[in-house]
């Protein structure tokens, strides 16, 4: 099986949605918090390992708690992914955090302050000029 192929990718779409439901449903453990999310699997092209993207909003602290809290339920997870889908290998979980969603709310929120401080600047060039 081709890495881009269309069963490639369906496999890694079907994992991802069932590993997104069973951790947010199933999983009772307190490190796992509500703002824990999947974002993205990539599963190895013989269906043995599969790379989990995890992100999770809050501090580093919870951060890596909730990391430790996926990697001690990998064995529920891989479980639970086997009864849900039919594979002929379930792929062992390998989860690395994802903070590329926080890279993008801090780089928004300096576009977001450059852009105000160049309005001010303009806005102080040329006082008599109206704004629309």
């Amino acid at each position: 099986m081709r890495k881009n192929s269309i069963k490639h990718s369906r496999i890694n779409g079907e994992i991802r949605k069932s590993l997104s439901k069973v951790i947010a449903e199933e999983v009772h453990d307190p490190r796992v918090g509500m703002m824990t999310s999947v974002t993205d699997v990539e599963v190895a092209t013989d269906l043995k390992t599969c790379k989990v993207y995890i992100s999770v909003l809050g501090s580093d602290e919870e951060r890596a708690s909730a990391m430790e809290g996926l990697r001690r339920a990998e064995g529920f997870l891989k479980r639970r992914l086997a009864q849900e889908l039919n594979l002929r290998n379930t792929p062992e979980l390998r989860f690395i955090s994802d903070t590329s969603l926080e890279y993008g709310a801090k780089m928004s929120r300096m576009i977001e302050e450059v852009a105000g401080s160049m309005q001010d600047r303009e806005e102080q060039e040329n006082p008599d000029e109206e704004a629309f």
